[in-house]
């Protein structure tokens, strides 16, 4: 536990793979469209900001990186849904392959965790970082 912590946006993302539960997890997700913004905010809400494993200092730090990144016009965003042949993941419904705009998608999972997260995020941000 003593590790740094490298924020990676697959945290957000990772929910979504299906690679053998395309019976069950696969089912359960495929009845949204991660393109039309209502489906988009139930998911995201849902599943992406429902993290137990990450402390309220390890969603700051990722919000932060998210904000950085969505700064950076040059960011692909894209280059996270892609999955590469070898890889043992999938994702729910062709939809996810190629998103209308994944930087999009991540904009707003930026908007919901500065909600959803509020409290963790205030709680981290009045911390001094040099004792994490």
């Amino acid at each position: 536990m003593n590790e740094r912590f490298e924020p990676r946006f697959t945290w957000f993302i990772g929910v979504f793979d299906v690679y053998d539960r395309e019976e069950t997890r696969g089912l359960e997700l495929g009845v949204y469209n991660p393109n039309v913004p209502e489906d988009r905010e139930i998911l995201i809400r849902k599943y992406c900001l429902n993290l137990p494993y990450l402390s309220y200092r390890h969603k700051l730090v990722l919000v932060e990186a998210l904000e950085a990144a969505l700064g950076d016009s040059n960011y692909d965003f894209s280059s996270l849904f892609e999955i590469d042949e070898c890889e043992t993941c999938s994702w729910p419904r062709g939809e996810w392959y190629s998103l209308d705009s994944s930087r999009c998608f991540f904009k707003e999972v930026y908007r919901l965790a500065r909600d959803v997260w509020r409290e963790d995020l205030e709680l981290a941000a009045s911390e001094d970082r040099s004792i994490w």
